[in-house]
């Protein structure tokens, strides 16, 4: 029995959602699978890739033949130059943690009521206060002088 890792398609029209399935090579596309061995959705930004490397391998070890697309999959996540011996592939694109929805929610009624709390500034680091004593002084000497002789701005 020859045995291929390919894909399984789900989803809807226009937003094609993959599994990554060990099956029977005579079984149709979204037929029985043996084992499902990871995720592919191509429409995320980045595209999703979840791989069950060990399972992979496994499969890969025995003789289980991977489609060109999976293949390609394969490369991306490492498991391919694993299985074969070669160098990794620089690292996937992740995609960056997402706003938390409650927090905004909360931050913005805050808001809206008038009661908005004022982020917490970083601490400025202490400089000498030698240096910057004599600096600030001197602004508000020229304010004086400008004020007491009755020039205007």
């Amino acid at each position: 029995m020859a045995v291929k890792i390919r894909l399984l398609r789900m989803g809807k029209i226009r937003n094609p959602q993959y599994r990554i399935v060990v099956a029977d090579s005579r079984t149709k596309r979204d037929g029985r699978a043996i084992e499902f061995v990871g995720v592919y959705q191509p429409k995320e930004d980045p595209s999703v890739i979840e791989v069950k490397s060990e399972r992979v391998q496994y499969w890969l070890s025995v003789g289980a033949q991977p489609s060109e697309a999976v293949q390609r999959l394969l490369e991306l996540t490492g498991d391919w130059q694993k299985f074969k011996g070669l160098p990794a592939p620089p690292p996937l694109k992740v995609a960056p943690e997402r706003a938390d929805r409650k927090a905004a929610y909360e931050a913005e009624a805050k808001a809206a009521a008038g009661v908005a709390e004022t982020p917490a500034k970083p601490a400025k680091k202490a400089a000498k206060p030698e240096a910057e004593a004599p600096k600030a002084e001197e602004p508000k000497a020229e304010e004086q002088t400008g004020a007491e002789s009755g020039e205007q701005a």
